[in-house]
């Protein structure tokens, strides 16, 4: 790659913050309860976090790691993560970061495809990648970290407290970030340094972020932006590997003791923690804003944040592990003007665009498309592909060619930046907005012509004893039948095909008048939907599919309609 003598390496943040604010609180991580019932924090400032961060370094380096080294981080969050994360990328070393809870043969083929050449891992990761020897075969270095949340960098004498931070250019490669792999396996998307910048320059316009600010990030790589947003980030009390696990009291205490302004977090999280919000009586006064990504917002979750928030507001940014942001919309527009049309068939509309991202509509197509020239972009209100192309658009995936050739499609002149085929469909309002509608992948076509996830699954949501709702599709395309699988909040429902069915006809005749929902009568019932190990909030619809025609049972509810 080349170099540069302005460097965009996103570890650059923390020294300057470090000589700007060396005081300031940097990082608060949980280690107990004091004697009065507050949370006990290890809180480290700016200069503290350069520290530990410059020790880690200089572990790193030590180990033999350099410029450009693959890393493979293993480390729970808290300190050692944030720390050592900083480390790696100060130095120009490339963390690959995989989800813990994606299950071990979908990880050890993620790990053998990333090709890390060092394991940065607590005891368990180390023990591991001796087991599973042919998937770890890349790896010639192991460095070992704590698995206590809250543990220090061994240090010497001679230990240095400053970062040294490479000159990395913008296109040069900073990080391997893995898909949640909601429609197929995950896939690496190669992050540059540049992309990182891009991000932080959108979160802070968008959203209005300031310098001061307090962050609990329920997505621990969100927390390594925040030295470049000057906001102190607050760990909270979560496993990543089992998000929906989350006690929402611990959240809670934590937002209102620490007096927190902002966090990202999924639809499920957060719905968890504004129905125990509700249900106690507790508002957030501290909260500017929560940024709720990962899936759409159900309308539920727009209303009862509103009381929630007195002070804040609810925004949902729309984006992808390769595009984050493309667009976003706040509580307000959805209450005032877009939820009532969720409900009536016309998608999720997650507002308008980022600029300087640009947004297409193009015709929805099977395969390679390998020019923007071979597209045909829709007038709007018409649904197609969603394609994005912008300052954090990812270019490629890692060692997988045919991936990157069916995900991005070149501009029209040999220099100009890809575009990214999100795999959802949509359309462009009248207004400029982004309406999603559904994953091109999940899309069930019948003889009416395509359904989408979005167009229906609201319309059963709303009905207080569904949990949530999928959209499935019997037989091929174009000749398939179009089913909706229903989760009940009462899992014993799904027990009893009495049940069942009366459940069934509540929904037939609440939605027997909706223009697309209506055309559904077919009902399965599933106790505990599939859902992605990330945000716990995108629900495996094709693997419903799969579970529908080899083991559900199937409830015809109106058979002449």
């Amino acid at each position: 790659m080349s170099s540069s003598s302005v460097s965009a390496n996103i570890a650059q943040h923390l020294p300057l913050m470090a000589t700007a604010q060396p005081a300031t609180a940097a990082l608060k991580v949980p280690r107990g309860r004091t004697s009065t019932g507050d949370i006990d924090y290890l809180a480290l400032s700016f200069a503290e976090l350069e520290a530990e961060a410059a020790a880690w370094q200089h572990r790193i380096t030590s180990a033999g790691v350099q410029r450009g080294d693959r890393v493979l981080v293993m480390v729970r969050q808290g300190l050692p993560l944030i720390a050592s994360v900083f480390a790696l990328f100060a130095t120009g070393a490339v963390p690959v970061v995989i989800d813990p809870g994606m299950g071990r043969k979908t990880f050890l083929q993620c790990v053998k495809r990333s090709q890390p050449k060092a394991l940065l891992g607590i005891p368990l990761a180390r023990i591991f990648s001796h087991v599973f020897r042919d998937a770890f075969k890349s790896v010639s270095i192991r460095i070992g970290a704590s698995r206590g949340t809250t543990a220090r960098c061994p240090t010497t004498s001679s230990s240095p407290n400053k970062l040294t931070v490479a000159a990395s250019a913008s296109d040069e490669l900073a990080a391997i970030l893995f898909t949640s792999g909601s429609t197929g396996a995950p896939k690496g998307v190669c992050y540059e340094h540049g992309m990182f910048s891009g991000q932080v320059e959108l979160i802070r316009q968008t959203f209005g972020i300031q310098p001061g600010e307090v962050d609990l990030p329920m997505l621990p790589i969100f927390a390594l932006f925040n030295p470049a947003l000057g906001m102190t980030t607050i760990v909270p009390e979560i496993d990543p590997s089992k998000p929906a696990a989350v006690d929402p009291t611990k959240i809670v205490q934590a937002i209102r003791q620490e007096h927190v302004t902002n966090s990202f977090g999924s639809p499920t999280l957060w719905l968890k923690i504004a129905q125990h919000c509700t249900s106690k009586n507790i508002t957030l006064p501290s909260m500017q804003r929560v940024l709720c990504a990962g899936a759409p917002v159900p309308p539920t979750l727009w209303e009862l944040m509103q009381t929630v928030l007195p002070h804040g507001e609810l925004h949902s940014p729309y984006g992808a592990t390769e595009v984050l942001p493309v667009s976003a919309i706040s509580a307000a527009e959805v209450i005032k003007d877009t939820a009532t049309q969720t409900l009536e068939g016309h998608g999720t509309c997650v507002g308008k665009i980022i600029a300087p991202n640009a947004v297409k509509i193009i015709r929805l197509r099977n395969g390679v498309i390998t020019s923007i020239d071979n597209t045909e972009e829709l007038p709007t209100g018409e649904i197609g592909e969603i394609i994005v192309r912008g300052p954090t658009v990812t270019k490629e995936y890692d060692a997988l060619p045919q991936a990157t050739a069916r995900a991005k499609i070149a501009g029209a002149e040999p220099a100009a930046p890809v575009w990214h085929r999100m795999g959802d469909c949509g359309y462009l309002d009248d207004q400029g907005r982004l309406w999603f509608c559904g994953r091109a992948a999940e899309r069930v076509e019948s003889k009416h012509g395509p359904i989408f996830s979005e167009q229906i699954e609201p319309a059963f949501n709303q009905h207080p004893e569904v949990k949530r709702s999928a959209l499935i599709g019997h037989g091929k395309r174009p000749h398939q039948r179009a089913a909706i699988v229903i989760e009940p909040h009462d899992p014993s429902v799904t027990k009893s095909s009495s049940t069942c069915r009366a459940l069934g006809r509540k929904l037939r005749e609440l939605t027997r008048n909706h223009p697309i929902a209506g055309r559904v009568n077919l009902f399965y019932f599933h106790e505990d939907f599939p859902v992605d190990v990330r945000h716990n909030a995108k629900i495996h619809r094709l693997a419903l599919t799969d579970w529908a025609e080899t083991k559900g049972v199937g409830f015809d509810v109106d058979p002449k309609r």
